[in-house]
């Protein structure tokens, strides 16, 4: 009986050892990742979370969507030419309330779309069906009269609806639901008194700039401040109150904003630009503009970490708050090439 429980001891030895020498031979002749490789799966990976940040591929204009398990926020709405845009891409992400629209300034741009998200006309509801099923609860803007048709177009339709209205200025905070937080960096109550007194300005410098906090995770919005704003933002903020994880790039990506001192404050992992192709009347300027990109670089910020929804179309952002993964819609590297070009271009 010993001798049989032996053999049989023996045989399961062989086969179990057997078994796993083949297995490091298979494992040999399979492909190893490379550390680039390993790299870009991790920033690839899909963090889950409460908090999902959408740039929309709106065109020219800006429409980013903050979803937080909550409330949906969108700051801004592209302009009336990208409406049908917009619309498709609320649609997809089956929006149906949105409980803050936060305006940054009124360049059409921007506020393009907002009366007819928050009072469509029949006209308007028959180009796209879709916006009878969104309702509007909260408009914010920055607090400063617009003579356009446009502004005054909207404030028609939030007197209309009845809907919630605030101006917003520097030291305010607005609560996005499931501790997701939006602080208010500008404007200052001086400047919105001023240009509301007469004094004369430029409204990209009126923006509404603030920074979103998710326990650890934090991103910068800066409408289309450019460098006069964020020289205030520096002098009147200390570093670790910029300090973010992702940077929304100011003014499409502009040469008139990003200085160098302002990233290096801001220190961001991530840029995210929004802008069109050159065939859109709008972006006649070729945004991207070469100085902002070389200053992102000079920073350390990688190149396949800044993003653009011209390439990438539409980027989302997805937190737990402690972690996030930024996913493009699509994967291309444009930035070495973009550069390239704009050098070439500088030269003639």
């Amino acid at each position: 009986m010993k001798k049989i429980f032996l053999a049989v001891l023996m045989l399961a030895t062989f086969i179990l050892s057997g078994c796993g020498s083949q297995g490091k031979e298979e494992s040999k002749d399979e492909p190893q990742a490379t550390a680039k490789e390993d790299t870009q799966a991790e920033a690839a990976q899909d963090v889950k979370g409460n908090l999902k940040i959408s740039m929309l591929n709106v065109g020219q204009g800006d429409a980013i969507l903050i979803q937080t398990g909550k409330q949906t926020i969108l700051v801004d709405t592209s302009d009336t030419d990208e409406r049908d845009l917009l619309v498709k891409e609320l649609e997809k992400l089956a929006v149906t309330k949105i409980d803050k629209l936060i305006l940054t300034h009124p360049h059409a741009d921007h506020i393009g779309s907002a009366k007819a998200l928050i009072n469509p006309s029949k006209k308007e509801l028959s180009a796209n069906p879709y916006l009878e099923k969104i309702s509007v609860a909260e408009v914010y803007d920055n607090g400063i009269s617009a003579s356009s048709p446009l502004y005054k177009s909207y404030m028609k339709a939030i007197d209309a609806k009845g809907t919630t209205y605030k101006a917003l200025k520097v030291g305010d905070t607005l609560d996005f639901g499931n501790s997701v937080k939006f602080n208010v960096l500008y404007p200052t109550p001086e400047l919105v008194d001023a240009v509301n007194g007469g004094q004369k300005s430029d409204p990209n410098n009126e923006s509404v700039v603030g920074k979103l906090t998710y326990k650890k995770f934090s991103m910068l919005f800066t409408g289309d401040a450019e460098k006069e704003v964020e020289a205030s933002l520096l002098a009147n903020n200390k570093t670790k109150d910029l300090k973010c994880d992702v940077l929304k790039s100011g003014h499409h990506g502009s040469y008139t904003a990003s200085t160098k001192d302002f990233i290096a404050a801001v220190n961001p992992s991530y840029v995210l630009i929004s802008c069109g192709p050159d065939e859109e009347r709008r972006n006649t300027y070729g945004h991207p503009h070469l100085e902002p990109l070389e200053n992102y670089l000079a920073q350390g910020i990688d190149e396949k970490n800044i993003l653009c929804t011209r390439w990438n179309g539409t980027i989302t952002i997805t937190s737990d708050g402690k972690n996030f993964s930024v996913q493009p819609e699509n994967n291309e590297d444009w930035v070495d090439k973009w550069i390239k070009k704009k050098q070439k271009d500088k030269k003639k």
